[in-house]
């Protein structure tokens, strides 16, 4: 009777182990290339998750897509076909999130991209935001210019879906207010001069610029209008929320406006602000790990990602094991009907028929003053 016990507890471990899956995660980031400003600061982030969520190991499985799309769709078919995530993450580049796009569709996985990006109608059941889109970033922008008499704006942005969703979206948003582009000029990630469009720009004079561009790429186009004597206002969007702005602009960005989430101004927000708590959470621990002033628009997306899993895998572990489809299909579900949500960078509302989740109210305008970023 004795001998058979090392056997039933060996059966036993063996049995709980099946019962029981690490729950995998792939993450693909910009991390070399033209938006590494932004993939590295979300690494810096994912760093400082914990081992474990709704007591199950969480393996995160990160990978460098260069910001190309070309990398981001191979890493993503690895993703699902080679390591069996339950979750796709990425990409923080616009153009590389949209390319993952079908890959995460195919596979009935969710995608929780790190861009605003957008996908043609029908196209995004298994896409979510963690960003606000730029219609809702729009928004706080022309109400910024209204208060400022801003009537005219020239546009310089990427020739990529980033630049022209912002194109679209602030159109939209602005001619109803009476604000026009009055030139629009465009430019590609790796170009590493604008010389001949802020030219154009300086020539046309509109009382503002609206500079569409990203992480350490952001200052260039700015440092090029401010070479050809424009003398108006600039404005800058969310994907240029980050320390580089400043490092690398310096005087030439003194005065910007910038539209960005919440996250990265915790301790200017008012006490009764619902991200106040956690956005504060976020800045202090990112800034105790890697230093003062290292606080960044999208290492708050990784800190939100993280409030999002909290929420929706103790759910999807009820209803199936990680590394099914069954899995998957209730972190969709989870995420469509977890309900209003605090983040650090506002209260996220997915639902099945809204996969970006923020409302209007969620943009803040900062404003570069002697090299830091202040409440508008």
């Amino acid at each position: 009777m004795h001998r058979f016990k090392p056997l039933t507890a060996a059966l036993l471990v063996l049995i709980a182990g099946a019962a029981r899956a690490d729950v995998n995660v792939g993450i693909s980031l910009p991390l070399t290339g033209p938006a590494s400003g932004l993939g590295i600061p979300m690494k810096n982030e994912f760093a400082l998750w914990p081992q474990t969520i709704a007591g199950e190991k969480v393996n995160l499985i990160i990978l460098d897509d260069a910001t190309d799309p070309t990398k981001g769709v191979q890493n993503a078919k690895r993703f699902v076909t080679e390591d069996k995530v339950d979750i796709i993450g990425g990409s923080a580049a616009t153009p590389v999130a949209a390319a993952m796009a079908d890959v995460a569709a195919d596979a009935k996985t969710v995608q929780i991209a790190f861009a605003p990006v957008a996908l043609p109608p029908g196209k995004d059941a298994w896409t979510f935001r963690l960003p606000q889109s730029t219609a809702v970033m729009a928004h706080a922008m022309v109400e910024h210019m209204k208060k400022h008499g801003v009537k005219t704006v020239g546009f310089l942005g990427y020739t990529d879906a980033y630049g022209e969703s912002w194109l679209k979206d602030f159109t939209a948003v602005a001619a109803p207010a009476g604000i026009k582009v009055v030139d629009a000029e465009r430019f590609a990630r790796s170009d590493t001069s604008v010389t001949a469009q802020a030219l154009k720009l300086a020539s046309a004079n509109p009382d503002a610029v609206l500079v569409v561009a990203s992480g350490s790429g952001a200052a260039m186009p700015e440092m090029g209008l401010v070479e050809r004597g424009y003398k108006g206002k600039v404005y800058q969007t969310h994907a240029a929320a980050t320390p580089d702005l400043v490092r690398i602009g310096g005087k030439a960005v003194e005065g910007t406006y910038v539209v960005s989430g919440p996250a990265v101004i915790a301790e200017q927000l008012p006490d009764e602000h619902p991200s106040k708590a956690r956005a504060v959470d976020f800045v202090t621990k990112y800034e105790k790990a890697y230093g003062p002033g290292s606080r960044n628009q999208f290492a708050g997306h990784a800190y939100d990602m993280l409030i999002t899993l909290e929420k929706v895998l103790p759910g999807a572990l009820k209803k199936a094991k990680p590394g099914t489809p069954e899995f998957r299909a209730a972190i969709k579900d989870g995420m469509e009907t977890m309900g209003r949500t605090v983040f650090s960078h506002g209260v996220m509302n997915w639902t099945k028929d809204d996969h970006w989740g923020f409302t209007n109210e969620t943009g803040v305008m900062l404003k570069v003053v002697d090299g830091k970023f202040k409440v508008e």
